[in-house]
């Protein structure tokens, strides 16, 4: 189970480095880098650096309220 549980951590570290890597560069390299430049292909366009992450704010801020919404009315049938 111990090697189970690094696997999955080694893989959420990688998986986590490698997103905030991406966007950091895309976000704060990209733009001092010429428009016409072959490496601008590999990314998407500008906007969708701010619309991707407060669309996946958002979600996680509905998750967070249903789920907090769900144990509130569990533990009030529960106590009745």
């Amino acid at each position: 189970m111990e090697l189970a549980d690094r696997m999955i951590g080694l893989l959420l570290t990688v998986t986590s480095l490698s997103i905030f890597t991406y966007y950091t560069f895309w976000v704060i390299i990209l733009p001092l880098v010429d428009t016409d430049h072959f490496v601008h292909k590999y990314f998407l366009p500008q906007e969708y650096a701010i619309l991707i992450p407060v669309f996946a704010g958002m979600a996680l801020i509905c998750l967070l309220s249903m789920f907090i919404g769900y144990v509130m009315l569990k533990s009030k049938k529960k106590a009745a």
